[in-house]
């Protein structure tokens, strides 16, 4: 029983910490290249397959597939958005199948890899910026965080564990 109880444990452990992107597509991927690098010498790295995570900006249908529009974010060794506030900037990325663009909306969060296949220029705000531009061959839409409070009741009641009611008597003694 002991020796069962253990491999349950261990085999959690072991799965609670895989990364988000394949096996196979990971170890093709290279990520010791900073996106400002990525970004300023897009046609030195041009072919070759890198991991990224992003805020989502814009997802839209085109004929040559869904494109997505993400504001870049770090990401740590099992594919995991590090901090959403630091940025080297946006980019493009190209699924050749359908994205519905109301599960992937403005303001998810997205892990893919990718393979850079040049850059685009389009207007961000006034100016026109250059984003690099990848095809997806792997993504990963992160769970929104609906946070702590979302399923608690409202306020006179109180908060799990104790959410049963109290008698009449405790709110009023007199």
């Amino acid at each position: 029983m002991k020796r069962v109880l253990f491999l349950i444990v261990v085999i959690s452990f072991i799965y609670s910490c895989t990364h988000v992107i394949s096996k196979p597509v990971r170890m093709g991927a290279r990520t010791d290249v900073p996106f400002s690098n990525i970004k300023a010498e897009t046609d030195k790295y041009k072919g070759t397959t890198f991991i990224l995570g992003g805020i989502i900006v814009s997802t839209k249908n085109t004929e040559e597939g869904s494109i997505i529009e993400a504001v870049q974010t770090p990401v740590d060794r099992y594919g995991s958005i590090i901090d959403s506030d630091i940025s080297s900037g946006r980019f493009l990325a190209i699924e050749r199948g359908h994205l519905d663009p109301l599960i992937y909306k403005k303001g998810r969060e997205i892990t893919i890899a990718g393979e850079l296949v040049g850059s685009r220029k389009k207007k961000a705000g006034e100016i026109e910026y250059a984003y690099p531009f990848f095809e997806i061959k792997e993504i990963y839409l992160w769970k929104e965080d609906k946070g702590y409070y979302y399923n608690l009741p409202p306020y006179p009641y109180p908060y799990p564990p104790y959410n049963y009611r109290y008698p009449y008597w405790w709110y009023d003694p007199w």
